[in-house]
């Protein structure tokens, strides 16, 4: 009998890149809070894991190009999401175009990290559970 890990880890693992994404894009938010011009974008967790769980464990991010100057992508990785980016709206727009709100953005990554902690102990709980069972209950 053997082992089947998508049933056994369900849409957690779907979750885990969909979190560690969207903590990428915060992260370049907040990098780029005092670039003339920048605009913050957000992924909607909700509607990439439902695109994720519908379509099973491929998960794409088509690369846009906006210019004919860009380098075009070779083929899509294992590592991409099913979606576009979201552009924020923002609060209180800044003089020079820049839509990042820092106190914001610090706030959905610190939420976004501790469920990743929390999904990341979950699946370390249901691999403690099978590992127990593999070896008889000890």
């Amino acid at each position: 009998m053997s082992i089947n890990f998508d049933k056994a880890l369900g849409i957690h693992e779907q979750a885990l890149q969909v979190r560690q994404k969207r903590n990428e894009v915060l992260a370049m938010n907040i990098a780029n809070a005092d670039t003339p011009g920048y605009k913050a974008q957000d992924i909607d967790f909700k509607a990439v894991l439902s695109q994720s769980a519908a379509g099973g464990n491929q998960l794409q991010l088509a690369m846009r190009t906006t210019n004919s100057g860009h380098i075009q992508a070779a083929s899509a990785g294992a590592d991409t999401l099913p979606m576009d980016l979201k552009y924020r709206v923002p609060t209180q727009p800044s003089e020079d175009g820049n839509t990042v709100d820092t106190s914001m953005e610090q706030a959905e990554f610190a939420d976004n990290a501790m469920r990743y902690q929390a999904t990341l102990s979950f699946l370390s709980s249901r691999f403690s559970g099978m590992k127990s069972v593999l070896q008889g209950g000890r």
